[in-house]
């Protein structure tokens, strides 16, 4: 032990949860900057659920680092599925934090080996609700005596039409819209959660928003953006009003520009991906999905195209 220290080969004792809160202090410190509150709020989480299972499994209040294995690993993923109930899917999200810790311990020659590099991460794949053109039709045909709810469905078709997230559209101010080289008003901003750049052409839709609550609201806001716990309570009272039968979050606003917005119209999807900020093609695949109206009228479009040979066989066949 004397010889380890003198070669500068001291035993690292750093624990498991030290670090993790560490990290999400760093976290916190950058919410509103490049991390989103949520985010935050996730890393707590999973940190909670590896005190309690050190607890529960080990009964110990922290674990050194360098006693992490693969064991631990997938009991602590057991101990999710089972005695905290959390799905697959869930599970696979406290599992990311979790390895995100483990890199941050390797990065920093706190370990040596990974231990989960025999570890797979499984997240499998979820069909995301949106909206039709239809239910957008309905939505905006509605009747609404209450401010409130007003305030609500024009947060919610804005984002139906541009594609960003609660927390991007309650950062949004004037320096955020700007007249692009095409001479087109353009948001022009970055995502919280990742900082990746959004550049979102405005449609005639969300400038009508914009243009109802211009210079009307305090602090340089320029959309009545309240939190969103009470957005998404409000957003259930008006698919009711609707007769919509769906779970209506303002995050369904996002899903709804990737499907319906865009993919749906015949938008191809790498310019998709742009606006919606995603760094790869396949995260904009997991948000959206070509619809049985988009297939019905490409292939009205193929069957256009053959109508020569179409005519060539019917001769034939006379």
């Amino acid at each position: 032990k004397v010889k380890n220290e003198f070669l500068g080969h001291t035993e690292n004792h750093e624990t498991l949860l030290n670090l993790f809160e560490k990290h999400n202090n760093d976290v916190k410190a950058l919410v509103g900057i490049s991390k989103s509150a949520s985010t935050h709020q996730k890393y707590e989480v999973t940190r909670k659920h590896l005190e309690n299972f050190i607890q529960y499994k080990y009964r110990l209040s922290d674990m050194a680092l360098k006693e992490i294995n693969l064991m631990f690993i997938t009991d602590f993923e057991v101990y999710l599925k089972t005695t905290c109930k959390c799905n697959s899917n869930t599970t696979a999200k406290f599992m990311q934090f979790f390895k995100r810790i483990i890199l941050i311990a390797r990065n920093n020659g706190i370990i040596i080996g990974d231990p989960f590099a025999n570890y797979k991460i499984r997240l499998q794949r979820v069909d995301r609700g949106y909206l039709t053109e239809d239910e957008i039709k309905k939505i905006l045909e509605l009747n609404l005596v209450s401010d409130r709810l007003e305030h609500v469905r024009d947060l919610f078709i804005f984002s139906c039409f541009c594609g960003l997230a609660y927390i991007d559209v309650a950062g949004l101010r004037k320096e955020h819209i700007r007249k692009s080289f095409d001479g087109n008003l353009w948001i022009m901003t970055k995502r919280v959660k990742t900082g990746v750049d959004v550049n979102v052409p405005l449609l005639d839709i969300p400038k009508m928003i914009l243009d109802k609550y211009k210079d009307k609201l305090p602090h340089g806001k320029i959309l009545p953006v309240i939190s969103n716990q009470k957005l998404n309570s409000y957003l259930k009272e008006i698919a009711d009003l609707c007769g919509i039968q769906k779970n209506l979050t303002f995050h369904l606003a996002r899903h709804t520009f990737a499907t319906t917005t865009t993919l749906g119209k015949g938008v191809p999807i790498e310019t998709v991906s742009k606006m919606l900020g995603h760094t790869n093609i396949e995260t904009t695949q997991i948000y959206a999905r070509i619809t049985n109206n988009k297939i019905s009228s490409d292939m009205k479009g193929l069957s256009e195209q053959f109508s020569g040979i179409e005519n060539i066989y019917k001769k034939a066949v006379q």
